[in-house]
């Protein structure tokens, strides 16, 4: 807790105008962004904030702290199985669908500072080729973040956006941009205007879909993606925010959300389609598309996993210390009036689960080296260098986290499942059978109802129904 007075109020306003509810149990997190807007304003506690978000200079405050507090990491083509499913499945259909007409509307939920709606346009024009020209394209990006959306109409990007980018194709889509005047940093990328042109931004908050303010021009959309936007909001507005989607999708639209986001709720607006590593959605008046049977997507259908490794590495390389990334600016929290105790490596796992969510998976990567390198035998630790691996691109490392997790403890039953998961992906099918037989063994031997560690509210008859799942697609029969 941060001991200021004053920042429950603050809170609660954050919340209020933002619909923001994932910081509802994040003090933490929420306090370490308005710390950064204290500095910037040289106040002293909340009190004196609140005072200053009152005042002749709020609008332009309220503005700063909801970039503050919204924007995460991005980069182009983030999470490589959803891109693949726009790019084989969903866009081409789309195309064939509207060739008469030949019109796309895509709107861009959340966009940050573009890189997805960006990424978007380079497909479709890729896609189009010559074509492109007797199309109308419509691309939308909307965010709550003024200082985001002014990142993106100018679509220049830092060598991080771009890092899972081929060479070639950084050279086809982007020119090179030299430093500024008196910056201490290399220069970055632009996107060329061919692609800046295809899409527009505005500011909007997604709580317009929940209280009717949106403008009525948001509305027929062939494509809305979503992704990793939900998890800020509380499940109710959550439930209308998706029922406001689903109403504004032509026929024939897709969804897409984030991994972790899907809710059997939807289905009473909407229709999951199964894709691999992608939540999926249709119209719930849309037939099934031919060779893909429209169902609710279980948990392992939408883990966004894709790696290329060798055998099994040995034991004393699984356990290896965790290579570091570049870590962000971190804003110290105010010097306490006594000091304390530095939190066990264990301890730090609720802040880096907190910072994974948000998007910020560079911080959290820091932070997760940190904790390993002061314990590097712990499983939990090892579990989660594995799934922010993932994330991050480090695909080989990921497997040999959860490896080394399942090192450390052999009982690990999320380890063995996500670990059959990525096996599974690989096509490594001996493998992934024997790591999913294990998760299964294990989760059958708990109560149905019991929560399993690490499994963000899993339980283990939940896990027991997703590892006979996954064995089925395996063609291993389950009892």
């Amino acid at each position: 807790m941060t001991g200021d007075p004053a920042f429950p109020t603050l809170k609660a306003r954050v919340i209020a105008r933002t619909g923001h509810h994932y910081y509802a149990d994040k003090d933490d997190l929420l306090f370490d962004r308005l710390v950064k807007r204290f500095k910037a304003l040289n106040v002293a506690d909340a009190t004196a904030y609140l005072g200053h978000l009152d005042g002749p200079g709020g609008a332009d405050e309220w503005a700063a702290l909801e970039a503050e507090i919204t924007i995460g990491e991005t980069f182009f083509f983030r999470y490589a199985e959803q891109f693949a499913a726009l790019t084989d499945r969903i866009l081409p259909d789309l195309i064939a669908s509207r060739a008469g007409e030949r019109t796309l509307r895509i709107w861009s939920a959340g966009c940050s500072t573009g890189a997805e709606p960006y990424s978007v346009a380079i497909l479709v024009h890729e896609l189009l080729g010559a074509e492109l020209a007797r199309w109308d394209i419509a691309i939308v990006g909307t965010d709550i973040s003024a200082a985001a959306l002014a990142t993106a109409r100018a679509g220049e990007y830092g060598r991080w956006a771009l890092r899972t980018m081929p060479p070639d194709d950084r050279v086809r889509w982007f020119q090179p941009t030299e430093p500024k005047v008196g910056a201490t940093r290399e220069g970055g990328y632009r996107l060329r205007a061919r692609f800046r042109e295809m899409v527009r931004f505005e500011r909007s908050n997604l709580m317009g879909l929940v209280d009717g303010s949106l403008p009525p021009t948001f509305a027929g959309f062939d494509l809305i993606l979503c992704r990793n936007v939900l998890i800020y909001f509380s499940s109710e507005n959550v439930l209308g925010i998706m029922r406001g989607f689903a109403d504004r999708l032509r026929p024939g639209g897709w969804l897409l959300i984030g991994h972790a986001e899907p809710n059997p709720a939807f289905d009473a607006w909407l229709t999951a389609v199964a894709l691999p590593g992608t939540a999926a959605y249709r119209r719930k008046d849309e037939p099934a598309l031919p060779g893909d049977p429209s169902r609710r997507p279980a948990w392992n259908d939408i883990l966004p996993i894709e790696v290329e490794t060798g055998p099994a590495l040995a034991e004393a390389e699984m356990v290896a210390p965790l290579t570091a990334v570049a870590a962000p600016i971190v804003v110290p929290r105010p010097v306490p009036s006594a000091p304390e105790k530095a939190p066990a490596p264990a301890d730090l796992l609720p802040r880096i689960r907190a910072l994974a969510d948000a998007g910020e998976t560079g911080e959290a990567w820091r932070l997760l080296g940190e904790a390993l390198e002061a314990d590097p035998t712990a499983a939990a630790l090892r579990y989660y260098e594995g799934l922010l691996a993932r994330d991050l691109g480090r695909e080989a490392e990921a497997e040999r986290a959860f490896r080394g997790a399942l090192f450390l403890n052999r009982d690990f039953a999320m380890a063995h499942c996500h670990l059959g998961l990525l096996l599974s992906q690989q096509g490594r099918r001996a493998s992934a059978v024997r790591a999913l037989d294990n998760a299964l063994r294990l989760a059958q031997g708990l109560p149905p109802d019991a929560t399993l560690p690490e499994g963000d509210g899993v339980t283990a008859g939940e896990l027991t129904a997703m590892a006979r799942l996954a064995l089925g697609k395996l063609g291993r029969e389950t009892r």
